[in-house]
């Protein structure tokens, strides 16, 4: 396992580019995101590029390599309960194909949808289902993994994400295990634990961030998202042990990237914002370590 982050973290004023954001903190490996107009950072700048074809993924590769970069996931986001699903299978499709060239194992997929409270249970796992069943057939030949996160009210249902990967039964299929969503979710701190540990298995991607509670309703069921932003914090400084997540992902077979999200930094500036991203990778780099001894 090892450590990287997100691209909009390291895409900030405090830094010429998203670049020296990464060499600040010693890493290399980002997870970029992939619009919809398949625009990307040129991470020696915070300007976007377009990839609008193969080779200007080739390209962008060489330039990455050139940049000591090593590109580790896209982040995509598509709803598949609005507009047309054929346009959002072609887009993953073609975010996988990119992806492949790119030498990237796996994509984020969203798994939020506007229309949740509207459609019954069964008909957004059909949504989702038929989606990326789609896309993975369109990119059949290839091992690039999609990863749904974990993400909004739907997406932290852990019935939802276990039927989709069933109705799909691809083994290219599975998680970008978020490990704060099913807290912010509601669901207790112990409880968090064990859904992680049946996610493990399925996981191939991750996001982290970590929420710091009044002890008073860590064990409590709570509303989705209740008090978020007055109580997320640095990831050390949260209710959540990442060393004990690192071990249950471990465990159940996982042995890629521990990717930084802590959402906090965007409500931070200046060198408060650049002590928590130094104290946030120093973190994750030693539960990391913690899992070779």
């Amino acid at each position: 396992m090892f450590v990287s982050i997100r691209d909009c973290l390291v895409a900030v004023d405090e830094f010429s580019s998203p670049v020296e954001g990464l060499r600040h903190v010693d890493l290399d490996a980002v997870e970029i995101e992939l619009s919809r107009d398949f625009m990307v950072y040129a991470m020696d700048s915070r300007e976007k590029v377009k990839l609008a074809s193969d080779d200007d993924a080739r390209a962008y590769r060489k330039h990455l390599e050139g940049l000591k970069v090593r590109p580790i996931a896209f982040l995509t986001a598509v709803d598949f309960s609005m507009g047309d699903l054929d346009a959002h299978s072609a887009y993953i499709a073609r975010a996988i194909e990119l992806a492949d060239i790119l030498g990237m194992p796996a994509i984020r997929v969203d798994s939020a949808m506007r229309k949740e409270r509207e459609l019954d249970f069964m008909s957004r796992v059909d949504l989702m289902a038929k989606g990326l069943e789609e896309a993975l057939r369109r990119t059949s030949g290839l091992n690039v993994a999609l990863g749904i996160e974990n993400h909004g009210f739907q997406g932290n249902n852990l019935a939802f994400l276990l039927n989709v990967y069933r109705r799909v039964n691809s083994k290219r299929l599975g998680s970008t295990l978020d490990t704060g969503n099913f807290y912010w979710r509601g669901y207790p701190l112990g409880e968090l634990y064990g859904i992680l540990t049946i996610l493990a298995p399925y996981a191939k991607h991750t996001h982290v961030k970590n929420i710091k509670y009044p002890p008073e309703v860590r064990e409590t069921i709570r509303e989705a998202g209740w008090k978020y932003t007055e109580y997320m914090c640095a990831i050390e400084e949260g209710d959540i042990d990442h060393k004990r997540v690192a071990k249950i992902l471990a465990d159940g077979g996982y042995d890629f990237d521990f990717c930084l999200e802590n959402e906090l930094l965007h409500k931070l500036k200046g060198d408060e914002r650049v002590a928590v991203l130094e104290r946030d990778i120093k973190h994750l780099k030693d539960c990391v370590n913690a899992l070779k001894t």
